[in-house]
């Protein structure tokens, strides 16, 4: 029983439970000391996402030696063929239902979250993109140049990481998501919104486990190893990324429950599961292009024209690769393509950012749980084509 309540999944799970409960409850002077928690905290995840990027993905490309840039690109192919994949399935589906749905928009009701106590900004080093960017050109500089002292620096490195991950990062997350369920259900977005668009979101939410288990199965049949063994570890990033509404928050429980595999070598974990987690966003792309299509339909009378939805699916996979790993990030990334291939107007873009938010945290978890897929395919990918496994330490 001891075990089982200080597991990190019960702790998720509490959370969530409490948050919502607490919500319904509280007064708007309590609600600011809670907005105050979750921003400050939110803050702290959000600086150290970049140290997390740079200290797993940098160390892992030296480490891969000269199979590093054949690895990045195969990371970077499967990671896009997926999230196009997932956006023409999610457009197959929407012609298919949305004519036979009866969506209500109002969106009204909500009450207004109060403001911070006190705002404590921690800027990030850098974005997470040039994190990431800097990472990928680090290590191959280092590969190719031969430098054995930054390779060491970046395994300390690594290592300094590791600790701010396991002491500080997964402790706080159960208290973050606490604070941001609570200010949901303050808002009245889980009371209210929800029901409004709960067909559309449940239809969503199917999609994206139609999507992984398609991922699942095609990266077991690829790499001849059982792919249970990889997703049945993944609750408690699951549970994370509905909490956090963010694939880089959630980044450090994802790497924890990754390591646990026994079939997914540990290189290819510290090198992926990072990366991915940044270019491989194929959940919020499905839940995008459906809702983009639900959205034509209510306030513009009818869904998109093929030829135009297979435009903005084949350029959204572009865009999910380059954008940010926090809440509502995919979304925001591509709203140059809401407006400018779909000729969304404001009010159609504003709605649109409203219902994806209702269901972000799905979206997020999808994302973060297929990575598990991509990486077994890279593990496949190296085994098949006899790539050494380097002598990495484990991620978490």
């Amino acid at each position: 029983m001891k075990k089982l309540v200080s597991s990190l999944p019960f702790r998720l799970i509490l959370g969530i439970i409490v948050g919502v409960l607490l919500g319904l409850v509280f007064s708007e002077g309590v609600m600011k000391v809670v907005v105050t928690v979750q921003y400050v905290l939110g803050q702290l995840i959000t600086f150290c996402v970049p140290l997390i990027v740079i200290g797993f993905i940098a160390p892992s490309i030296t480490k891969l030696g000269r199979n590093a840039s054949r690895l990045l690109g195969v990371a970077v192919i499967i990671a896009y063929v997926s999230s196009v994949g997932a956006a023409l399935m999610s457009m197959a589906a929407g012609y298919g239902l949305i004519p036979m749905l009866s969506i209500d928009s109002n969106m009204e009701g909500l009450r207004s979250l109060p403001g911070v106590v006190f705002e404590l900004n921690i800027p990030q080093i850098m974005p997470v993109m040039s994190a990431l960017v800097l990472s990928i050109l680090l290590g191959l500089a280092v590969t190719w140049t031969k430098s054995v002292r930054f390779a060491e620096l970046l395994a300390e490195f690594q290592n300094v990481v590791l600790g701010i991950v396991t002491r500080i990062i997964i402790p706080i997350l159960p208290i973050y998501i606490a604070a941001t369920f609570c200010n949901l259900s303050y808002e009245g977005m889980i009371t209210r919104q929800l029901p409004a668009f709960l067909q559309v979101i449940l239809i969503v939410i199917v999609g994206h486990f139609i999507w992984m288990a398609l991922l699942y199965a095609l990266a077991g049949a690829y790499s001849k190893k059982n792919p249970i063994e990889v997703v049945r570890h993944y609750g408690p990033a699951y549970l994370t990324a509905v909490g956090t509404m963010s694939s880089a928050a959630t980044l450090a429980v994802a790497l924890r429950c990754a390591d646990k595999s026994s079939v997914l070598r540990k290189d290819m974990v510290a090198f992926g599961t990072p990366l991915f987690a940044n270019i491989h966003l194929c959940g919020s792309v499905l839940t995008e292009v459906f809702f983009v299509m639900t959205v034509g339909k209510i306030l513009y009378g009818e869904i998109p024209a093929v030829g135009t939805m297979i435009i903005f699916c084949l350029l959204l996979g572009i865009f999910a690769i380059g954008a940010p790993g926090v809440p509502g990030g995919t979304v925001m990334a591509s709203l140059g393509l809401i407006t400018g291939v779909l000729l969304f107007g404001d009010d159609g873009t504003a709605l649109m950012l409203a219902i994806f938010a209702l269901q972000d945290s799905f979206g997020t978890a999808c994302n973060v749980t297929s990575d598990g897929a991509l990486t077994l395919m890279l593990t496949g990918y190296a085994d098949k084509h006899g790539i050494e496994e380097s002598n990495i330490q484990s991620p978490v």
